[in-house]
C-alpha cells in the first residue's frame, strides 16, 4: 500500500500542470501572424553588468561631487543615479516583456518597455532643468571648486560611461535600451564636461566654466531625451509605425483585384517593431474572400512589413443591389 502511494505522488509530481484555460486562445495557427507577443530570446545580463557599474560609482560621485562643490560634478552624479534607475527600469520591464499573454492581458506586456522608456525620458527632463536652474544660480553667484578632485573622479567616470555604452551599444537593440543607452551617453558628455571643468579651474581657476559646461550638457541630453520621449509616446498612444504611410496601406489595399473600397482601418505597433492592421474590406463577392485575403496578406507583408492582420470582409452595398 506504501509502495503505491509512493508512486501514485512520484506519478503525480512528474505529471505537467494543466494549461491555462485560456492558452488556446492566444495560439497562433497556420496562416496567423508570427508575432508571439512577448520576448523569448533577450538577455538582461547587459543591463543588470550596467545597472551594477553605475549604481557603485554613482555613490562615488555623488560623495565627491558635494566634497569638490563642483556643479559640473554633482550634475554628472544626479544623471549617474538617474541612469542607475532608468536601467533598473529597463532591466524590470524587460523582465516583464518575457511573460506571455493571459486573460487580462491579451496582448501581452511588450509594451512596458515603451513605458519604462517614457518614464525614463519624463526623469531626465527634470534632470536638465535642475541643471540648467543651479547653472543660473551658480553664474549668478560663483562658488570655489577644487578642480583637482573634479578631474580625477571625473576621468573615472568617463571611463566607466564609456563601457557602459559599449556594452549596451552591442545588446539588443530595441525602444528601452536605447533609452537606456540615450542615459548614459548623456551622462558619458556629463564626464567630459566635468573633466574639462576640472581641469581649466585647477590651471585658470575660472570658476564660470563649471555652470557653463554643465548647461551645455543638459541641452545635449535634451536632445536625445526629446527623440526618445517622441517616439516612446507615439508608440504608447497606438501610432501608426514610423516607417508605415498609413494612406499607402490604403490605396494598396483597394488595388487588390476584388476589393472595392477599405474602411475602420487602423496600423500600430503591437510591441516596437511589430505592426499591426484591423479594417473592414467591402468586395463584390464573398466566396472570393479566401482568395482576396491570401492576396492582401501577401501585399501588406511584402511591401509593408506587416504581418498581424485582422481584416473583416462586407458585401459592397453595389454588389448587393
Amino acid at each position: 500500500m506504501q509502495a503505491e502511494t509512493r508512486i501514485n505522488a512520484s506519478a503525480a509530481q512528474s505529471t505537467p500542470p494543466p494549461p491555462s484555460p485560456s492558452a488556446h486562445l492566444h495560439e497562433h495557427r497556420d496562416g496567423d501572424a508570427k508575432h508571439a507577443h512577448f520576448t523569448v530570446q533577450r538577455s538582461q545580463s547587459v543591463l543588470a553588468w550596467s545597472l551594477a557599474l553605475t549604481l557603485g560609482f554613482a555613490v562615488v560621485e555623488v560623495v565627491t561631487g558635494f566634497m569638490s562643490n563642483s556643479l559640473a560634478l554633482i550634475s554628472d552624479a544626479g544623471h549617474m543615479v538617474t541612469d542607475a534607475a532608468a536601467l533598473g527600469l529597463a532591466l524590470l520591464a524587460q523582465l516583464i516583456a518575457k511573460r506571455p499573454p493571459s486573460a487580462r492581458h491579451s496582448f501581452g506586456f511588450g509594451r512596458a518597455e515603451a513605458l519604462a522608456a517614457f518614464v525614463n525620458s519624463l526623469v531626465l527632463l527634470v534632470l536638465v532643468g535642475w541643471i540648467v536652474f543651479e547653472a543660473a544660480q551658480r553664474f549668478a553667484h560663483p562658488e570655489q571648486v577644487h578642480g583637482a578632485t573634479v578631474f580625477v573622479v571625473a576621468g573615472i567616470g568617463l571611463a566607466i560611461n564609456i563601457v557602459l555604452a559599449y556594452m549596451l551599444s552591442r545588446g539588443d537593440s530595441n525602444m528601452n535600451t536605447r533609452a537606456a543607452l540615450v542615459n548614459v551617453m548623456g551622462d558619458l558628455l556629463g564626464s567630459v564636461a566635468a573633466l574639462v571643468a576640472g581641469a581649466v579651474i585647477y590651471y585658470t581657476g575660472w570658476m564660470m566654466i563649471d555652470p557653463l559646461l554643465s548647461i551645455f550638457v543638459a541641452l545635449l541630453i535634451l536632445k536625445s531625451t526629446v527623440d526618445v520621449l517622441r517616439e516612446s509616446y507615439h508608440f504608447l498612444m497606438g501610432g501608426v509605425p514610423e516607417p508605415i504611410d498609413y494612406l499607402k496601406v490604403g490605396a494598396d489595399l483597394e488595388q487588390i483585384a476584388g476589393v472595392c473600397s477599405v474602411h475602420d482601418l487602423h496600423v500600430w505597433d503591437m510591441s516596437p517593431g511589430e505592426p499591426a492592421l484591423i479594417g473592414h474590406v467591402e468586395i463584390v463577392d464573398l466566396e472570393r474572400w479566401p482568395d482576396i485575403l491570401h492576396a492582401i496578406k501577401a501585399m501588406l507583408l511584402d511591401k509593408h512589413g506587416i504581418d498581424h492582420i485582422t481584416l473583416q470582409a462586407e458585401v459592397a452595398p453595389q454588389a448587393s443591389l
